[in-house]
């Protein structure tokens, strides 16, 4: 786990960051069609100094975080990974813990829901799985693990989605499998 301290950025790494975001804001206008960037990096301004390492570590690890949301009460905005495929960064992973734990042989070297934690951030919900894909095809070469509901994960599943033949699937599979080209995508409220 990540300590304060390292969860603060030092002014370079912000401004790399803070340009990405602006580049991948601007060149995706069709994500937050009724939002100006200037509202955005006003946003990041008032941040919490672990929202914008998290924010970073989505980045750092692949995901191409954008802003997909953006609630005019609180001025809240919502970053999803926007990566084409699921990060690259976040792959080979079981779901959880407890996941990781069961097998005996090929552990992998971590699990999706303790990453996540780690990086101050949390699975896509299914439903936020479906509102990502509606701005654009994603996970067509790779799937994403899922926040998984209790009365799954307890039966010893977890559920993951990907784009396949041009639709959406959600499917499930044991919570101690890993592959290659699974991974998790993330969302983080700023």
């Amino acid at each position: 786990m990540a300590t304060s301290a390292r969860k603060k950025l030092s002014p370079s790494v912000l401004d790399e960051l803070s340009e990405k975001l602006e580049t991948r804001f601007e060149k995706n206008k069709d994500r937050h069609k009724s939002l100006e960037w200037e509202r955005v990096a006003a946003r990041l301004l008032e941040a919490a100094p672990e929202k914008l390492w998290a924010l970073n570590e989505m980045e750092r690890t692949g995901g191409e975080p954008d802003v997909v949301k953006w609630d005019e009460k609180t001025g809240e905005l919502v970053f999803f990974d926007c990566a084409a495929e699921s990060p690259k960064g976040r792959r080979s992973l079981c779901y959880d813990r407890k996941a990781l734990e069961s097998r005996k042989k090929f552990k992998p070297k971590h699990s999706a829901v303790e990453m996540a934690e780690e990086m101050g951030v949390e699975l896509l919900t299914e439903e936020q799985y479906k509102q990502l894909q509606q701005l654009g095809k994603f996970d067509t070469k790779t799937s994403s693990w899922l926040e998984t509901p209790a009365g799954i994960r307890k039966l010893g599943g977890a559920i993951f989605g990907d784009r396949r033949f041009g639709r959406v699937f959600i499917y499930h599979n044991g919570a101690e499998s890993y592959y290659a080209a699974r991974g998790f995508r993330a969302s983080l409220k700023i």
